[in-house]
């Protein structure tokens, strides 16, 4: 575990770099960064056979014993996110191959995304507070740079938008940080976990856990503080979007997920009910503005604000159910929603638009196209045999088990009217004749480019399909993970070596 825990955040960090030294050759570029993203994806898939196999593990970097060092800590959940983080990667990695053009590429588009890729990473496997703070930067920086780079207007307008919200969310994480560190004299999350546990009551450590909750519901993206993302995840080249829109979020709800059932679990009564509050509204908030919006990639954007609303359904409910049913809807999530909007660029590239009122005759022209659309489409909705069914299915249970019926009625109504979204796209751009084009011309010729970039995105839908007709193993290790995150003694000992 020395040598295999700190690689994912090692790898995509000496791809950055192998990729700079190949600066003015392009094909080195695109070789180093596809290459390093297999390479990432290896040593996910071995770090969740390790973790499964032996448990909880940490890693104290040079040697400074826990509490007072930088420690790198997996458990399953933190497994699963980095598996599905490579694997988003390489999907995305080999869409750009065929659609970023040359101008981004030499501005530094593939060292971006595996910065990007390392603050992800880094964030899933820190121990402490402070460096969470850290990888966050990390990824904001490299995500408003791609957000940025090609400098067209409407992207530097959504830039802003973007980074101006999250410097918000980062200053109150950094506030929080420090009273934080005031309260309790340590940043170590295991040692937090044992010195916060018996405050209950302490009202300065809820307004803590308030200021938290605020800075991760702004990365997030939930209600009310959701609105940076649908003014501003359309703007980039599409790999850029369905990079953000499959992980940046998710990080966001990862540290909710840890913190609220590591640190601050003081007073369950009051925070997870707001949270259950906040998730209710954000699901239906998100839905409601999908409904109205008339381009692709701006209903899908929308459907991310509402899809995180389950995952923080599942953290509310606060349930071994519950909580595994949030671990299996995240990783599904990330899965479906890259893969929307890389098909989303497909149907774009195609007829040159991406609004559905200039879009249409794509299931005539393309029927493999508007199958393809259909996979993850109906998994978002929740139509079975496909993944998300099965994540809703989970999450409606533990709410009724829970007697919640507010949020359970709130989640399958808001599964209908994701439904008439999904089908307002599939009516609009693949059903309906294109309004712009002759009935006997078809669209844009599809040409090698389009087949690679479209191989991604088969490769996402056929991983949809498999979790679908193979959920019992996912769920599996989300129960196992859900385990391991409502008791954290196994994930305490690990760090602290048992010391009290």
């Amino acid at each position: 575990m020395n040598v295999l825990l700190p690689l994912p955040l090692l790898m995509p960090l000496l791809t950055a770099v192998l990729c700079l030294l190949g600066w003015r050759s392009r094909r080195w570029q695109q070789a180093a960064s596809l290459a390093g993203g297999f390479a990432l994806l290896a040593v996910a898939v071995v770090l969740l056979v390790a973790v499964r196999r032996t448990g909880v593990q940490a890693v104290a970097v040079g040697s400074w014993p826990p509490p007072y060092g930088i420690v790198l800590v997996v458990d399953l959940f933190s497994a699963l996110m980095v598996l599905v983080s490579a694997i988003i990667g390489v999907a995305t990695i080999i869409y750009s191959l065929a659609t970023v053009d040359a101008a981004r590429e030499n501005y530094g588009y593939h060292p971006l995304v595996h910065v990007l890729l390392a603050g992800v990473c880094g964030a899933f496997l820190t121990g402490d507070v402070f460096n969470l703070y850290v990888w966050f930067e990390v990824m904001l920086i490299a995500s408003f740079v791609l957000m940025a780079l090609g400098g067209e207007r409407i992207q530097m307008e959504g830039a802003i938008k973007y980074v101006t919200l999250n410097l918000v969310s980062s200053a109150i994480f950094l506030a929080a940080v420090g009273i934080l560190y005031g309260l309790a004299g340590t940043l170590n999350m295991a040692d937090l976990a044992m010195k916060l546990r018996p405050a209950q009551g302490d009202g300065m450590v809820v307004t803590v856990s308030l200021m938290f909750m605020a800075a991760f519901g702004i990365k997030a993206a939930v209600f009310p503080l959701f609105f940076w993302l649908p003014a501003s995840y359309h703007v980039p080249p599409v790999a850029v979007s369905a990079l953000f829109a499959g992980l940046l979020t998710k990080v966001g709800v990862y540290a909710l997920v840890r913190l609220f059932t590591l640190v601050f679990v003081q007073d369950v009564g009051f925070t997870h009910t707001l949270l259950l509050v906040v998730a209710g509204l954000t699901m239906a908030s998100g839905v409601l503005g999908a409904a109205v919006q008339r381009e692709f990639r701006r209903i899908l954007s929308f459907h991310i604000v509402s899809q995180i609303g389950y995952m923080v359904m599942g953290l509310a409910l606060f349930t071994p159910l519950a909580v595994s049913g949030a671990v299996f809807y995240i990783i599904h999530h990330i899965i479906v929603k890259t893969n929307l909007f890389l098909i989303a660029g497909l149907v774009s590239r195609l007829q040159g638009t991406e609004a559905l009122a200039l879009l249409g005759g794509l299931y005539r022209w393309r029927p493999a196209l508007a199958m393809l659309f259909l996979i993850p489409a109906l998994s978002l909705a929740g139509i079975p045999p496909l993944s998300g069914f099965f994540a809703k299915l989970i999450l409606v249970r533990a709410g009724l088990e829970t007697r919640q019926y507010a949020i359970v009625a709130t989640a399958l109504l808001v599964s209908l009217l994701t439904l008439f979204s999904m089908t307002k796209i599939w009516q609009e751009a693949f059903w309906k004749q294109a309004p712009a084009l002759d009935p006997a011309v078809a669209p844009a010729p599809a040409g090698p480019a389009y087949k690679v970039a479209a191989g991604a995105a088969v490769a996402l839908a056929a991983l949809t399909v498999s979790i679908g007709l193979g959920a019992e193993f996912l769920l599996r290790l989300s129960s196992e993970a859900a385990g391991q995150l409502l008791d954290p003694s196994a994930y305490v000992a690990a760090v602290l070596g048992g010391r009290p």
